[in-house]
């Protein structure tokens, strides 16, 4: 049985996989805010609680909105900044008695695809999570690219490619540098550009609202994140040129998306046409916690 957890900012959910994909068992709780233990003591209760609803005992996977550094194992880049400089894997496997695998949730969002997801049956799977935030997950043969320091598919922020004079030097994004993917690329880069165009507040649905019923502003909004969004893809294909990307969070769920983006990524990118297929996640907002449980994938394979 392969376990996989999301540990989210506002939720952690918990699932138990069968070697084949099918879900044995599934909870949600409330991520806990009072603080690091709490939340390491709700991760050995949600396993122990799907251990014992389905009798067995499982391998455990976590998706984290951060990573560990391989050379210390302490965590890094968490937006949930309490997990910044913890060593997580270590405080776990103690609590759960076993090894536990630890990526962030864009790895766990591609790994999930990858297996048995939009991108089943491909080498090379590039998800792309556009949210809240952007993020990103590179998967090669079913498993997690981390890369030499683990920083493998950290696309929020890198620059805005082909930064235009008017963008630059771009928005201060949280992580204290400017001009970052993530402030341009996401819902909150949707958001951000209508507030600065108008002067008024909008939530991103109702913009994309208001453009699919004509709004000229709203229109020039969302034309300027396809564009913004197609240079990144494009960038990627110029650089790992994988054999799909799949999209998820809720950006991803834009239908005129998938039809905009191709045409724009083939003015950017360095050849002589652009085919590569841009697909929509098919296991949505569960890519996350069943990646985490895919982490595990050989154990499973190899049973």
């Amino acid at each position: 049985m392969l376990i996989g957890i999301d540990w989210g900012g506002t939720k952690m959910e918990v699932i138990a996989l069968s070697p084949h994909g099918e879900t044995r068992a599934r909870h949600r709780i409330d991520t806990p805010r009072a603080g690091y233990d709490a939340c390491v003591t709700a991760v050995r209760d949600l396993v122990a609680r799907v251990e014992g609803e389905t009798g067995d005992r499982g391998t455990v996977g976590l998706g984290i909105p951060g990573s560990p550094s391989p050379r210390t194992g302490l965590i890094r880049n968490a937006n949930t900044t309490f997990l910044n400089g913890k060593p997580l894997g270590a405080d776990l496997q103690t609590a759960l008695d076993r090894p536990v695998r630890i990526t962030n949730d864009g790895n766990c969002f591609a790994v999930s695809e990858a297996v048995d997801g939009a991108g089943q049956g491909t080498h090379v799977v590039f998800g792309i999570i556009i949210g809240t935030g952007h993020g990103g997950g590179l998967v090669i043969e079913g498993r997690v690219h981390a890369g030499f320091q683990g920083f493998a598919g950290e696309i929020g922020h890198y620059p805005l490619p082909w930064m235009r004079a008017d963008e630059y030097p771009g928005h201060a994004c949280w992580c204290g540098k400017t001009g970052c993917q993530e402030m341009y690329a996401s819902g909150t880069g949707l958001e951000l550009d209508y507030r600065l165009t108008t002067g008024r507040e909008k939530r991103g649905r109702d913009i994309l609202t208001d453009k699919r019923a004509g709004d000229a502003v709203a229109d020039g909004v969302y034309r300027r994140f396809a564009d913004r969004l197609a240079r990144s893809l494009a960038l990627l294909v110029n650089v790992v040129d994988p054999d799909v990307f799949v999209l998820g969070g809720g950006m991803s769920n834009v239908d005129e998306l998938y039809s905009d983006l191709p045409p724009l990524i083939e003015t950017y990118i360095f050849g002589d046409g652009f085919e590569t297929p841009i697909r929509k996640a098919v296991h949505g907002d569960s890519s996350g916690v069943r990646g985490a449980a895919w982490l595990w994938k050989d154990s499973a394979t190899s049973a």
